[in-house]
Protein backbone atom coordinates (compact mmCIF):
# COMPACT_ATOMS: atom_id res chain seq x y z
CA UNK A 1 0.00 0.00 0.00
CA UNK A 2 1.43 3.58 -0.56
CA UNK A 3 1.25 6.25 1.98
CA UNK A 4 -0.96 8.40 0.17
CA UNK A 5 -3.72 5.60 -0.37
CA UNK A 6 -3.90 4.75 4.02
CA UNK A 7 -7.72 4.92 4.69
CA UNK A 8 -8.18 8.25 6.32
CA UNK A 9 -8.54 6.53 9.99
CA UNK A 10 -5.07 5.19 10.13
CA UNK A 11 -3.57 8.48 8.89
CA UNK A 12 -1.92 10.88 11.81
CA UNK A 13 -2.93 10.49 15.77
CA UNK A 14 -0.95 9.06 18.14
CA UNK A 15 1.45 6.37 17.18
CA UNK A 16 4.08 4.15 19.28
CA UNK A 17 7.01 4.85 17.79
CA UNK A 18 7.81 7.86 14.94
CA UNK A 19 11.87 7.17 13.56
CA UNK A 20 12.53 10.95 11.79
CA UNK A 21 15.16 12.79 10.20
CA UNK A 22 17.48 10.40 7.99
CA UNK A 23 17.22 9.04 4.17
CA UNK A 24 14.87 6.10 4.41
CA UNK A 25 15.65 2.98 2.16
CA UNK A 26 12.27 1.38 1.81
CA UNK A 27 13.35 -1.73 -0.55
CA UNK A 28 10.36 -1.46 -1.84
CA UNK A 29 9.74 -2.53 -6.13
CA UNK A 30 10.62 0.65 -7.06
CA UNK A 31 14.04 1.25 -4.45
CA UNK A 32 12.49 4.39 -3.13
CA UNK A 33 14.59 6.74 -0.99
CA UNK A 34 12.83 9.04 1.09
CA UNK A 35 15.18 11.79 1.67
CA UNK A 36 14.97 13.53 4.96
CA UNK A 37 12.02 11.05 5.73
CA UNK A 38 9.84 9.08 8.79
CA UNK A 39 8.65 5.84 9.39
CA UNK A 40 5.37 5.54 11.64
CA UNK A 41 4.71 2.96 14.00
CA UNK A 42 1.74 1.81 15.44
CA UNK A 43 0.90 -1.81 17.37
CA UNK A 44 4.32 -3.28 15.57
CA UNK A 45 3.15 -2.14 12.43
CA UNK A 46 4.64 0.73 9.99
CA UNK A 47 1.74 2.43 9.45
CA UNK A 48 3.09 5.46 6.93
CA UNK A 49 7.04 6.15 5.80
CA UNK A 50 6.95 9.53 3.95
CA UNK A 51 8.61 12.99 4.50
CA UNK A 52 9.56 14.06 8.09
CA UNK A 53 8.54 16.77 8.41
CA UNK A 54 4.95 15.88 7.60
CA UNK A 55 4.92 12.92 9.73
CA UNK A 56 6.47 15.03 12.25
CA UNK A 57 3.16 17.20 12.30
CA UNK A 58 0.60 14.11 11.51
CA UNK A 59 1.32 11.81 14.25
CA UNK A 60 1.94 12.22 18.23
CA UNK A 61 4.49 9.73 19.51
CA UNK A 62 5.17 8.17 22.49
CA UNK A 63 8.91 7.41 21.33
CA UNK A 64 10.83 8.55 18.62
CA UNK A 65 14.63 7.79 17.16
CA UNK A 66 16.13 11.09 15.54
CA UNK A 67 17.80 9.33 12.52
CA UNK A 68 19.31 12.72 10.92
CA UNK A 69 22.61 11.92 9.85
CA UNK A 70 21.41 8.26 9.30
CA UNK A 71 20.14 5.51 6.64
CA UNK A 72 16.93 4.24 8.16
CA UNK A 73 16.59 0.52 6.08
CA UNK A 74 14.70 -2.31 6.68
CA UNK A 75 16.18 -5.07 9.30
CA UNK A 76 18.47 -7.55 7.86
CA UNK A 77 16.66 -10.83 7.67
CA UNK A 78 19.54 -14.04 8.01
CA UNK A 79 17.61 -17.60 6.13
CA UNK A 80 20.37 -19.78 7.69
CA UNK A 81 22.24 -19.88 10.28
CA UNK A 82 22.48 -22.30 13.36
CA UNK A 83 22.44 -19.45 15.97
CA UNK A 84 23.80 -21.48 19.94
CA UNK A 85 26.90 -22.43 18.02
CA UNK A 86 28.45 -19.30 19.13
CA UNK A 87 29.41 -21.76 21.55
CA UNK A 88 31.92 -23.78 19.38
CA UNK A 89 33.21 -20.37 17.17
CA UNK A 90 36.80 -21.73 16.46
CA UNK A 91 37.12 -25.27 17.39
CA UNK A 92 36.94 -25.60 13.52
CA UNK A 93 38.53 -23.64 11.62
CA UNK A 94 40.49 -24.18 8.13
CA UNK A 95 39.22 -27.71 7.92
CA UNK A 96 36.51 -29.10 4.35
CA UNK A 97 33.44 -29.08 5.27
CA UNK A 98 33.74 -33.20 5.80
CA UNK A 99 36.15 -32.62 8.59
CA UNK A 100 34.12 -29.37 10.06
CA UNK A 101 31.07 -31.87 10.03
CA UNK A 102 33.44 -34.74 11.90
CA UNK A 103 34.54 -32.17 14.99
CA UNK A 104 31.45 -30.28 15.71
CA UNK A 105 28.74 -33.27 15.71
CA UNK A 106 30.64 -35.51 18.44
CA UNK A 107 31.24 -31.65 20.14
CA UNK A 108 27.12 -30.94 20.00
CA UNK A 109 26.10 -34.70 21.34
CA UNK A 110 28.14 -34.21 24.18
CA UNK A 111 27.77 -30.62 25.37
CA UNK A 112 24.21 -29.56 23.76
CA UNK A 113 21.42 -29.03 26.36
CA UNK A 114 18.74 -26.72 27.00
CA UNK A 115 20.75 -24.78 29.66
CA UNK A 116 24.26 -24.46 26.91
CA UNK A 117 21.61 -23.88 23.56
CA UNK A 118 20.02 -20.78 26.13
CA UNK A 119 23.49 -19.47 26.72
CA UNK A 120 24.65 -19.89 23.03
CA UNK A 121 21.40 -17.49 22.50
CA UNK A 122 22.22 -15.03 24.41
CA UNK A 123 25.22 -14.08 22.74
CA UNK A 124 23.86 -15.05 19.28
CA UNK A 125 21.08 -12.11 19.38
CA UNK A 126 23.44 -9.84 21.73
CA UNK A 127 25.86 -10.22 18.31
CA UNK A 128 22.87 -10.13 15.91
CA UNK A 129 20.90 -7.23 17.47
CA UNK A 130 24.44 -5.55 17.18
CA UNK A 131 25.07 -6.25 13.52
CA UNK A 132 21.20 -5.06 12.46
CA UNK A 133 19.90 -8.52 12.08
CA UNK A 134 16.30 -8.65 13.17
CA UNK A 135 14.83 -11.62 12.15
CA UNK A 136 16.87 -15.31 11.34
CA UNK A 137 15.57 -19.33 10.30
CA UNK A 138 17.83 -21.23 12.84
CA UNK A 139 18.16 -24.87 12.67
CA UNK A 140 19.35 -26.11 16.08
CA UNK A 141 18.84 -28.49 18.57
CA UNK A 142 16.18 -27.30 21.47
CA UNK A 143 14.76 -24.89 19.86
CA UNK A 144 12.69 -24.55 22.76
CA UNK A 145 14.92 -22.89 24.72
CA UNK A 146 16.01 -20.90 21.55
CA UNK A 147 12.52 -19.19 21.37
CA UNK A 148 12.38 -18.85 24.88
CA UNK A 149 15.52 -16.19 24.61
CA UNK A 150 13.86 -14.82 21.55
CA UNK A 151 11.14 -14.10 22.54
CA UNK A 152 12.31 -12.28 25.82
CA UNK A 153 14.57 -10.12 24.30
CA UNK A 154 11.84 -9.42 21.64
CA UNK A 155 13.58 -10.86 18.48
CA UNK A 156 12.10 -12.26 15.62
CA UNK A 157 13.30 -16.04 15.28
CA UNK A 158 11.61 -18.94 12.82
CA UNK A 159 12.61 -22.33 14.47
CA UNK A 160 11.28 -25.46 15.01
CA UNK A 161 12.11 -29.20 15.42
CA UNK A 162 14.91 -30.50 13.34
CA UNK A 163 15.28 -34.27 11.99
CA UNK A 164 18.47 -36.08 12.00
CA UNK A 165 19.29 -39.57 12.09
CA UNK A 166 22.37 -40.14 13.91
CA UNK A 167 23.49 -42.12 16.53
CA UNK A 168 23.40 -39.85 20.14
CA UNK A 169 21.53 -36.91 18.95
CA UNK A 170 22.25 -33.68 21.39
CA UNK A 171 18.25 -33.83 22.70
CA UNK A 172 18.32 -37.87 22.79
CA UNK A 173 15.58 -38.15 20.81
CA UNK A 174 15.57 -41.56 18.58
CA UNK A 175 14.48 -40.74 15.20
CA UNK A 176 11.74 -43.54 15.60
CA UNK A 177 10.18 -40.89 18.41
CA UNK A 178 10.58 -37.50 16.39
CA UNK A 179 7.79 -37.51 14.16
CA UNK A 180 5.16 -37.79 16.53
CA UNK A 181 7.11 -34.95 18.20
CA UNK A 182 7.46 -33.01 15.50
CA UNK A 183 3.68 -33.15 14.98
CA UNK A 184 2.75 -32.15 18.60
CA UNK A 185 4.55 -29.41 18.24
CA UNK A 186 3.36 -27.87 15.06
CA UNK A 187 -0.11 -28.84 16.23
CA UNK A 188 0.07 -26.71 19.66
CA UNK A 189 2.43 -24.07 17.70
CA UNK A 190 0.27 -20.28 16.52
CA UNK A 191 2.94 -18.43 15.01
CA UNK A 192 3.84 -14.89 16.19
CA UNK A 193 2.83 -12.01 13.29
CA UNK A 194 6.04 -11.91 10.81
CA UNK A 195 6.65 -15.59 11.76
CA UNK A 196 5.56 -19.46 10.34
CA UNK A 197 5.67 -23.03 11.09
CA UNK A 198 9.24 -24.12 10.24
CA UNK A 199 10.56 -28.67 10.21
CA UNK A 200 14.18 -28.55 9.51
CA UNK A 201 15.60 -31.76 7.39
CA UNK A 202 18.98 -32.00 7.94
CA UNK A 203 19.97 -33.40 4.62
CA UNK A 204 19.84 -35.91 2.42
CA UNK A 205 23.26 -37.55 3.73
CA UNK A 206 21.81 -38.16 7.50
CA UNK A 207 17.92 -38.89 6.20
CA UNK A 208 17.02 -41.39 3.98
CA UNK A 209 14.84 -41.41 1.27
CA UNK A 210 11.91 -42.64 3.26
CA UNK A 211 12.72 -40.29 6.40
CA UNK A 212 12.50 -37.30 3.73
CA UNK A 213 9.53 -37.92 2.50
CA UNK A 214 7.63 -38.26 5.72
CA UNK A 215 9.39 -34.43 6.65
CA UNK A 216 8.25 -33.39 3.88
CA UNK A 217 4.65 -34.53 4.30
CA UNK A 218 4.33 -33.53 7.91
CA UNK A 219 5.26 -29.99 6.68
CA UNK A 220 3.06 -29.42 4.14
CA UNK A 221 0.00 -31.03 6.56
CA UNK A 222 1.04 -27.85 8.23
CA UNK A 223 1.93 -25.52 6.09
CA UNK A 224 5.18 -25.46 7.29
CA UNK A 225 8.76 -24.22 5.81
CA UNK A 226 10.70 -27.17 5.21
CA UNK A 227 14.38 -26.06 5.31
CA UNK A 228 17.19 -28.52 4.18
CA UNK A 229 21.03 -28.54 3.31
CA UNK A 230 21.66 -29.61 0.40
CA UNK A 231 24.71 -29.55 -2.77
CA UNK A 232 27.21 -27.59 0.45
CA UNK A 233 29.90 -28.88 -1.72
CA UNK A 234 31.25 -31.96 -4.05
CA UNK A 235 32.09 -33.70 -1.09
CA UNK A 236 28.49 -33.83 -0.03
CA UNK A 237 27.23 -34.69 -3.56
CA UNK A 238 29.59 -37.72 -3.94
CA UNK A 239 28.46 -39.20 -0.32
CA UNK A 240 24.42 -39.08 -1.35
CA UNK A 241 25.27 -40.48 -4.66
CA UNK A 242 27.02 -43.23 -3.19
CA UNK A 243 24.46 -43.51 -0.51
CA UNK A 244 21.17 -43.04 -2.74
CA UNK A 245 22.49 -43.06 -6.52
CA UNK A 246 21.49 -39.16 -7.18
CA UNK A 247 22.67 -36.29 -6.72
CA UNK A 248 21.06 -34.27 -3.71
CA UNK A 249 18.71 -32.44 -5.47
CA UNK A 250 18.06 -35.11 -8.08
CA UNK A 251 16.89 -36.81 -5.33
CA UNK A 252 15.01 -34.50 -3.29
CA UNK A 253 12.92 -33.17 -6.92
CA UNK A 254 12.46 -37.06 -6.86
CA UNK A 255 11.19 -36.97 -3.85
CA UNK A 256 8.89 -34.32 -4.17
CA UNK A 257 10.76 -32.36 -1.39
CA UNK A 258 11.15 -29.21 -3.83
CA UNK A 259 8.28 -26.95 -3.77
CA UNK A 260 7.65 -23.47 -2.85
CA UNK A 261 7.97 -24.05 0.74
CA UNK A 262 11.06 -25.31 0.80
CA UNK A 263 14.08 -23.29 1.39
CA UNK A 264 17.48 -25.17 0.34
CA UNK A 265 20.95 -24.08 2.56
CA UNK A 266 24.03 -23.74 0.18
CA UNK A 267 23.00 -25.20 -3.01
CA UNK A 268 26.65 -24.84 -3.88
CA UNK A 269 27.22 -28.15 -6.52
CA UNK A 270 24.76 -27.51 -8.86
CA UNK A 271 24.31 -28.97 -12.44
CA UNK A 272 21.82 -26.99 -15.25
CA UNK A 273 19.25 -29.21 -15.04
CA UNK A 274 19.34 -29.00 -11.23
CA UNK A 275 18.87 -25.34 -11.34
CA UNK A 276 15.83 -25.65 -13.70
CA UNK A 277 14.28 -27.65 -11.24
CA UNK A 278 15.11 -25.29 -8.72
CA UNK A 279 13.20 -23.05 -10.66
CA UNK A 280 10.06 -24.49 -11.88
CA UNK A 281 9.15 -26.00 -8.64
CA UNK A 282 9.68 -22.74 -7.02
CA UNK A 283 12.32 -23.43 -4.08
CA UNK A 284 13.98 -21.01 -2.36
CA UNK A 285 18.12 -21.11 -1.81
CA UNK A 286 19.76 -19.58 1.37
CA UNK A 287 23.36 -18.14 -0.09
CA UNK A 288 26.11 -18.28 2.43
CA UNK A 289 29.08 -17.23 0.78
CA UNK A 290 31.29 -16.35 3.59
CA UNK A 291 30.39 -20.37 4.97
CA UNK A 292 30.79 -21.32 1.90
CA UNK A 293 34.42 -20.35 0.92
CA UNK A 294 35.85 -20.53 4.19
CA UNK A 295 34.97 -24.28 4.47
CA UNK A 296 36.46 -24.03 0.54
CA UNK A 297 33.13 -25.37 -0.37
CA UNK A 298 33.21 -23.19 -3.61
CA UNK A 299 31.35 -20.49 -4.79
CA UNK A 300 27.14 -20.46 -5.30
CA UNK A 301 25.94 -20.31 -9.12
CA UNK A 302 24.04 -17.22 -7.84
CA UNK A 303 24.22 -15.49 -11.14
CA UNK A 304 22.50 -18.20 -12.82
CA UNK A 305 19.83 -19.00 -9.83
CA UNK A 306 18.56 -15.85 -9.88
CA UNK A 307 18.45 -15.44 -14.38
CA UNK A 308 16.64 -18.53 -13.60
CA UNK A 309 14.01 -16.59 -11.37
CA UNK A 310 15.11 -18.20 -8.02
CA UNK A 311 14.23 -16.33 -5.20
CA UNK A 312 17.63 -16.31 -3.08
CA UNK A 313 18.36 -15.04 0.65
CA UNK A 314 21.20 -14.07 2.45
CA UNK A 315 22.49 -16.31 5.26
CA UNK A 316 25.99 -16.54 8.00
CA UNK A 317 25.65 -20.02 8.65
CA UNK A 318 26.96 -20.70 12.17
CA UNK A 319 29.15 -19.33 14.00
CA UNK A 320 31.77 -21.82 13.51
CA UNK A 321 31.57 -22.23 10.04
CA UNK A 322 31.50 -18.47 9.60
CA UNK A 323 32.79 -17.24 12.93
CA UNK A 324 30.56 -14.26 12.87
CA UNK A 325 26.87 -13.69 12.39
CA UNK A 326 27.52 -10.48 10.54
CA UNK A 327 24.94 -10.45 7.61
CA UNK A 328 26.18 -6.97 6.50
CA UNK A 329 29.57 -8.77 5.75
CA UNK A 330 27.97 -11.62 3.84
CA UNK A 331 26.14 -8.63 2.04
CA UNK A 332 29.34 -6.96 0.91
CA UNK A 333 30.77 -11.05 0.06
CA UNK A 334 28.04 -11.12 -2.39
CA UNK A 335 28.26 -8.46 -3.99
CA UNK A 336 31.92 -9.46 -4.58
CA UNK A 337 32.71 -12.75 -4.71
CA UNK A 338 30.27 -13.31 -7.80
CA UNK A 339 32.31 -11.11 -9.87
CA UNK A 340 35.59 -13.53 -9.58
CA UNK A 341 34.25 -14.60 -12.83
CA UNK A 342 35.01 -11.73 -15.16
CA UNK A 343 31.38 -9.86 -14.93
CA UNK A 344 31.33 -7.11 -12.51
CA UNK A 345 27.67 -7.05 -13.02
CA UNK A 346 26.89 -10.69 -11.59
CA UNK A 347 25.82 -9.70 -8.43
CA UNK A 348 25.07 -5.75 -7.90
CA UNK A 349 25.05 -3.67 -4.87
CA UNK A 350 21.23 -3.47 -5.08
CA UNK A 351 20.79 -7.16 -5.40
CA UNK A 352 23.04 -8.03 -2.71
CA UNK A 353 21.47 -5.66 -0.48
CA UNK A 354 17.78 -6.86 -1.79
CA UNK A 355 18.71 -10.59 -0.37
CA UNK A 356 19.41 -9.73 2.77
CA UNK A 357 16.29 -7.85 3.08
CA UNK A 358 13.08 -8.52 0.92
CA UNK A 359 14.46 -11.77 -1.04
CA UNK A 360 15.13 -13.09 2.52
CA UNK A 361 11.52 -12.35 3.53
CA UNK A 362 10.59 -13.83 0.09
CA UNK A 363 12.44 -16.97 0.56
CA UNK A 364 10.58 -17.43 3.83
CA UNK A 365 7.75 -16.97 2.53
CA UNK A 366 6.97 -13.80 4.37
CA UNK A 367 7.68 -10.89 1.80
CA UNK A 368 4.02 -9.38 2.68
CA UNK A 369 5.26 -8.72 6.12
CA UNK A 370 8.93 -8.53 6.02
CA UNK A 371 11.88 -7.03 4.40
CA UNK A 372 10.93 -3.57 3.38
CA UNK A 373 9.83 -0.61 5.16
CA UNK A 374 6.17 -0.55 3.73
CA UNK A 375 2.88 0.81 5.31
CA UNK A 376 0.99 -2.62 6.56
CA UNK A 377 4.45 -4.71 6.61
CA UNK A 378 5.93 -5.49 10.47
CA UNK A 379 8.04 -2.58 11.91
CA UNK A 380 11.37 -4.31 11.97
CA UNK A 381 14.33 -1.35 10.52
CA UNK A 382 17.40 -0.46 11.69
CA UNK A 383 19.42 3.21 11.64
CA UNK A 384 23.13 3.32 10.36
CA UNK A 385 25.22 6.14 11.47
CA UNK A 386 26.47 7.50 8.59
CA UNK A 387 29.12 9.85 10.18
CA UNK A 388 31.97 7.86 9.97
CA UNK A 389 35.01 8.41 7.22
CA UNK A 390 34.19 5.14 5.51
CA UNK A 391 30.66 6.42 4.49
CA UNK A 392 31.58 10.05 3.55
CA UNK A 393 30.93 11.21 1.21
CA UNK A 394 27.24 9.30 -0.06
CA UNK A 395 25.82 8.95 -3.47
CA UNK A 396 23.85 5.93 -3.78
CA UNK A 397 22.67 4.20 -0.36
CA UNK A 398 23.24 0.34 -2.17
CA UNK A 399 26.61 0.97 -2.66
CA UNK A 400 27.14 2.68 0.46
CA UNK A 401 25.58 -0.43 2.07
CA UNK A 402 27.36 -3.57 -0.19
CA UNK A 403 31.06 -1.66 -0.35
CA UNK A 404 31.79 0.68 2.40
CA UNK A 405 28.99 -0.07 5.95
CA UNK A 406 30.11 -2.32 8.48
CA UNK A 407 28.05 -3.95 11.23
CA UNK A 408 29.53 -1.64 13.77
CA UNK A 409 27.79 0.75 11.91
CA UNK A 410 24.44 0.06 13.09
CA UNK A 411 23.00 2.39 15.59
CA UNK A 412 19.30 1.33 16.54
CA UNK A 413 17.40 -2.02 16.07
CA UNK A 414 13.45 -2.04 16.09
CA UNK A 415 12.27 -5.56 15.84
CA UNK A 416 7.85 -4.95 15.62
CA UNK A 417 8.31 -1.76 16.34
CA UNK A 418 10.17 -2.01 19.84
CA UNK A 419 13.35 -0.85 20.17
CA UNK A 420 15.72 -3.39 21.09
CA UNK A 421 19.09 -1.50 20.79
CA UNK A 422 19.27 2.30 20.74
CA UNK A 423 22.53 4.58 20.20
CA UNK A 424 24.33 1.30 20.48
CA UNK A 425 23.22 0.13 23.53
CA UNK A 426 20.92 -3.33 24.26
CA UNK A 427 17.65 -2.50 25.60
CA UNK A 428 16.06 -5.54 26.03
CA UNK A 429 18.89 -8.30 26.77
CA UNK A 430 21.88 -7.96 29.82
CA UNK A 431 24.89 -7.45 27.47
CA UNK A 432 27.15 -8.05 29.88
CA UNK A 433 25.30 -10.87 31.09
CA UNK A 434 24.68 -12.37 28.00
CA UNK A 435 28.53 -12.46 27.22
CA UNK A 436 29.22 -13.92 30.70
CA UNK A 437 26.73 -17.15 30.36
CA UNK A 438 27.92 -17.78 26.83
CA UNK A 439 31.81 -17.53 28.30
CA UNK A 440 30.68 -20.09 30.81
CA UNK A 441 28.80 -22.32 29.03
CA UNK A 442 31.68 -22.35 26.63
CA UNK A 443 34.32 -22.67 29.74
CA UNK A 444 32.55 -25.38 31.79
CA UNK A 445 34.26 -28.01 29.61
CA UNK A 446 36.76 -26.46 27.36
CA UNK A 447 37.31 -27.51 24.16
CA UNK A 448 40.87 -27.92 22.99
CA UNK A 449 41.93 -28.13 18.86
CA UNK A 450 43.53 -31.61 19.96
CA UNK A 451 40.61 -32.79 21.46
CA UNK A 452 38.39 -31.84 18.43
CA UNK A 453 41.37 -33.13 15.92
CA UNK A 454 41.00 -36.01 17.66
CA UNK A 455 37.27 -36.63 16.85
CA UNK A 456 38.22 -36.01 13.31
Amino acid sequence: MHPTDLPAQDRGGSVDLLVHGGDVLTVDPSGTVVTDGAVAVRDGKIVEVGPAERLRAAYEAADELDATGCLVLPGLINTHTHLAMTLFRGIADDVTLQDFLARVIPAEAERLSPETVTAGMLGAIAESVRAGVTAALDMYWFHEAAETVARDAGWRLLTGPTFMDVPGPPDGRAYADRLGWAAADLTARTPAPGTRPVLFAHSAYTLVPEQLTAITALAREHGALLHIHAAENAGEVGAVVEQHGMRPVELLESLGVLGPDTLLAHAVDLTDAEIEAIARTGTAVAHCPVSNLKLGCGIARVPDLLEAGVTVGLGTDGAVSSNTLDLLGAVNVAALVHKAGGDPTAVGAEQAVRMATIESARALGLADQLGSLESGKRADLIVLDLSRPHLTPRHDPWSMLAYSAASSDVRDTVVDGRVLMRARTLETLDEQHALGALRDAASSAPISTSEVASTA
